[in-house]
């Protein structure tokens, strides 16, 4: 009998005994630990397949142990740009012995514990429920500030005109003399053609 489950991003092949490293988990050594993401259960040659989970199905085990894996070295290089990079990493594992393979109604007892705990969040949402309906109330003051607006407005109108420089009309009268001379030279031009 053996299962596929999913954690931490990643499938594991299981059966009763085996040890993983899995992607790092936040449990203690020795804490037990259930992967509820079941994937496909095998038993004596029939294969239950999930859509995509199989339905009351856990696989329980014990923590062993958190370690790192191995160290890899990232090395990075640019040639011709004087570019090198040398970094290492040691990737946090979390070492787990699978202890049982639970399916069907053994799984399914458990379940109805979790429900009752979940009734109980629901009361507290109501309530709060009532507090959002009053705070309509109190944004209604927050809209008679068009009189600072205003005033903001006015103060950026004046600042906006200090800020501003001056043209010189050096710069403009530049170009409008020059087109009165090129005008100029084409009529006597054209008046020394006639005589």
């Amino acid at each position: 009998m053996f299962a596929v489950i999913k954690t931490g991003g990643k499938q594991y092949r299981t059966q009763e005994g085996d040890v993983l490293h899995i992607e790092k988990l936040n449990k203690k050594k020795g804490q037990e630990i259930s992967f509820d993401e079941v994937l496909l259960i095998e038993d004596n040659g029939k294969a239950l397949i999930g859509t995509p989970l199989v339905k009351d199905a856990v696989v329980k085990g014990v923590v062993l142990d958190n370690i790192k894996d191995k160290k890899i070295v990232v090395f990075k290089k640019k040639r011709r740009k004087r570019y090198k990079k040398k970094r290492g990493h040691r990737q946090p594992l979390t070492k787990v012995k699978i202890e049982e393979i639970v399916y069907g109604k053994k799984s399914s007892k458990k379940e109805p514990t979790k429900t009752k705990s979940k009734a109980k969040p629901d009361k507290k949402p109501a309530a709060a429920k009532t507090k959002k309906k009053s705070s309509p109330k109190k944004s209604a003051p927050k809209k008679k500030t068009t009189a600072q607006k205003a005033k903001q407005t006015k103060t950026g109108t004046a600042s906006q005109k200090k800020s501003k420089p001056k043209r010189s009309q050096k710069t403009s009268s530049k170009p409008k003399k020059k087109a009165k001379s090129t005008a100029a030279s084409k009529k006597k031009s054209s008046s020394a053609k006639k005589e």
